[in-house]
């Protein structure tokens, strides 16, 4: 097996990163107009996963971490959302959110997310297209302080 390569994503990943996310059941509308905060796993020059964390006045909101069939279990998810908090660090966010049907125990379990009320998420993060239209009323609402 080839290396694979966490970096950022560049302009050109964008329907790769799409057709992933489709590929995964997950959300797509919104990233475009986020896709500076977008992190991809290249394995010979080929995305085979995505993460991406929206920066917002109050704080980041993780969304987006898929990885393709062939290369799940091996960890690179937990890599991706890695690359994509140290990314909100960097940014000097406060907080990471995230919304999620079906990852509650991953993300709690290895980062310390604690389940919250989508009340509790700060307005300007409220206003993402996730949380607005894209992710259920039924999605699990986490946070991460950084």
């Amino acid at each position: 097996m080839e290396s694979i390569f966490i970096e950022p994503a560049v302009d050109s990943d964008l329907d790769v990163v799409l057709d992933l996310l489709r590929r995964s059941n997950l959300p797509v509308d919104g990233l475009a107009d986020h896709f500076g905060g977008a992190i991809v796993a290249r394995q010979d020059g080929r995305v085979v996963g995505c993460a991406a964390v929206e920066m917002y006045e109050d704080g980041g909101l993780l969304r987006s971490v898929a990885v393709d069939d062939s290369l799940r279990g091996l960890g690179f998810g937990q890599q991706l959302t890695n690359a994509a908090l140290d990314l909100a660090r960097d940014r000097q966010m406060p907080a990471v959110y995230l919304l999620t049907t079906t990852a509650a125990d991953f993300f709690g379990r290895f980062y310390g997310f604690q389940t919250i009320t989508r009340d509790d998420v700060p307005e300007s993060v409220r206003q993402s297209v996730e949380f607005q239209s894209a992710c259920p009323a039924s999605a699990v609402v986490m946070v991460l302080v950084l």
